[in-house]
């Protein structure tokens, strides 16, 4: 599937606070912890507790929460499918999407009952074995 700008700008639009509550629920339902959760992100974005808890509380968008996030630099070799998108193939000029589809890849390991000692050498090592 491509992204086209108009998606890409959609998804830039989207508070935050408002999709995080189902990245928990299907996270919950699955026997993760919110401590798991939060761990991935804060690898992921940079943000700690209190950061994340006032990015949801501002109601910041994606495009906010992205802008002010600090990517691990490791973060471009999450690749794999998510949502129908092969996120290596998402072209530069959409890296709001790109950004997006990286952080529920790994919300995906995590929901699919990936153990945390994996989770953690992906986050430490993203081998390509474990996230394609």
């Amino acid at each position: 599937m491509k992204v086209t700008a108009d998606k890409n700008e959609k998804v830039a639009k989207i508070i935050f606070a408002s999709i995080y509550p189902l990245y928990w629920n299907r996270l919950e339902k699955h026997g993760r912890t919110k401590e798991e959760f939060h761990q991935v992100i804060e690898w992921f974005t940079g943000f700690d507790e209190n950061k994340l808890q006032s990015l949801i509380k501002d109601k910041v968008t994606f495009g906010e929460f992205f802008k002010k996030a600090k990517i691990h630099p490791n973060a471009y070799m999450i690749k794999g499918v998510v949502c129908g998108y092969r996120i290596e193939e998402i072209e530069d000029e959409f890296e709001l999407y790109k950004q997006c589809r990286r952080m529920e890849k790994l919300i995906d390991e995590l929901a699919r009952g990936r153990k945390m000692e994996k989770i953690y050498v992906l986050l430490n090592r993203l081998t390509k074995v474990l996230i394609t």
